[in-house]
């Protein structure tokens, strides 16, 4: 049996993984694009406060850990995908047959079509190359600019932070982290950073970057003259004075609505990220990402998809969407792996809304349908001064969604409860006078 794996994160790995231990003869190709070792993106901010270096951030260790496993490694891009032949064709001109395929190809950043994203100085945070362009341009005492503040932009918030720069996050929503947090926890979020020395500007829009025009005097100009005025203006001017062009340097002018430009050394760009379909364009079935049924099959039949790139069913509303978090990543590279190799009882029952995030400190967290349902009702309870805030949302005596901050210890229950659709009943009114006794209502509903 030949298993072809196109795609290096976390769902790639787990998923070649599982195949070798339950198909030990199988021969199992993992492809990536990028020149370095499987690495995880959540390690990035590690290796830019200088916490681990670029060895930890690769997502196995020991150096020979694929080859032990008997995992062919290739460094290439797949140029091609022919379903009825079962090939690819890669970059090199190889061309690679298989029987059963597994796209995890992920993500990739997006850039706002503004003027000026495509000079050198502005660079996303998505791979270990622009960390690297991000560890040499964003140093202590730099002027810096985040361009959003998403999921993924608060994760390098800290790390920027840290670094020693002079931080200017820019988001175009009213609030941070808008497809996670609602208005309060959002704006309580932008305090807490405020707080700690970042500014934070929501509900505006960068309108274009550009250089700064500075030209530097030709470095083999003649000196100016010890002598008077006249001697300076009669002076004839060196040949290659009219030859030397000269050289522009300077920082970077980013352009905002409503608010004076701000004049920056690195603009890093974190407005979002899009599942990477174009190997599926056109050949299966796709819509944001490529489309998937509860085993992670495709519309080919050998052809599986998992992670970032997989639009599943949601487990909250049933409909299809993309899930592009790195739990869910693994959980789909072992569930494809297992459909794969002719397991039956593996299905994807639908993925659950989830994000938990770590922001200089503060540790937010949503769940399922966190802004409601029409016909819900909700309960909130919050501590501005303390930076805690929990937002309950209820259909019926069914927990639905959650948003808290400052509140770690009940993540672990309202996913639970949201996930296993615990009856709360009596509970679900005395959770709505007071949101914090969740664990209590856990326990009680599930302990009898």
């Amino acid at each position: 049996m030949k298993h072809i794996i196109i795609g290096t994160g976390p769902a790639g790995v787990v998923a070649a993984e599982t195949l070798r231990k339950r198909q030990p003869e199988a021969d199992i190709t993992l492809i990536g694009g990028e020149p370095e070792p499987p690495y995880s993106r959540m390690a990035i901010p590690y290796y830019l406060i200088g916490k681990v270096g670029e060895d930890g951030t690769h997502l196995r260790p020991a150096a020979q850990h694929f080859d032990h496993l008997k995992i062919h490694l290739l460094r290439q891009h797949v140029t091609r995908l022919d379903v009825a032949t079962k090939t690819l064709s890669l970059d090199n001109q190889q061309s690679l047959s298989f029987d059963k395929l597994l796209l995890a190809t992920g993500s990739y950043p997006t850039r706002p079509p503004i003027p000026g994203m495509d000079l050198a100085g502005v660079v996303n945070c998505w791979t270990l190359a622009d960390a690297r362009k991000i560890a040499a341009g964003a140093n202590k005492g730099d002027e810096v600019v985040l361009m959003g503040a998403g999921f993924i932009g608060c994760i390098i918030l800290e790390a920027l932070a840290l670094r020693g720069v002079k931080l200017t996050v820019v988001e175009m929503e009213d609030r941070m982290v808008p497809r996670m947090m609602d208005e309060k926890s959002g704006t309580l979020l932008k305090k807490w950073c405020e707080a700690k020395g970042v500014r934070v500007l929501t509900s505006t829009r960068v309108k274009g970057v550009s250089e700064e025009k500075i030209f530097a005097a030709p470095a083999n100009s003649a000196p100016a003259s010890s002598g008077g005025f006249f001697s300076r203006l009669f002076k004839p001017k060196p040949a290659v004075m009219a030859e030397a062009a000269p050289t522009p340097s300077g920082k970077l002018i980013v352009e905002l609505d409503g608010q004076a430009p701000l004049k920056v050394d690195l603009v890093i760009c974190a407005t979002g990220v899009r599942p990477n379909i174009d190997l599926a364009k056109g050949i299966l079935e796709t819509k944001h990402g490529i489309l998937v049924n509860e085993r992670l099959q495709t519309s080919a039949a050998d052809i599986y998809a998992a992670g970032d790139v997989a639009e599943g069913k949601d487990f909250s509303t049933g409909k299809y969407s993309v899930q592009a978090i790195q739990p869910t990543a693994v959980d789909h590279g072992a569930l494809a792996a297992i459909n794969m190799t002719g397991g039956h009882n593996a299905l994807n029952r639908g993925t659950i809304n989830m994000n938990v995030l770590d922001t200089m400190g503060l540790i937010s967290s949503s769940f399922g349908l966190w802004q409601g349902i029409d016909g819900g009702e909700s309960a909130t309870l919050e501590d501005l001064n303390r930076y805690k805030y929990i937002n309950l949302q209820f259909q019926d005596d069914y927990l639905v969604g959650a948003n808290t901050l400052g509140m770690t210890q009940h993540i672990g229950v309202l996913r639970g409860l949201i996930q296993s659709r615990t009856r709360l009943g009596a509970w679900k009114q005395k959770l709505m006078h007071d949101p914090t006794r969740i664990m209590e209502a856990y326990l009680a509903r599930n302990t009898g």
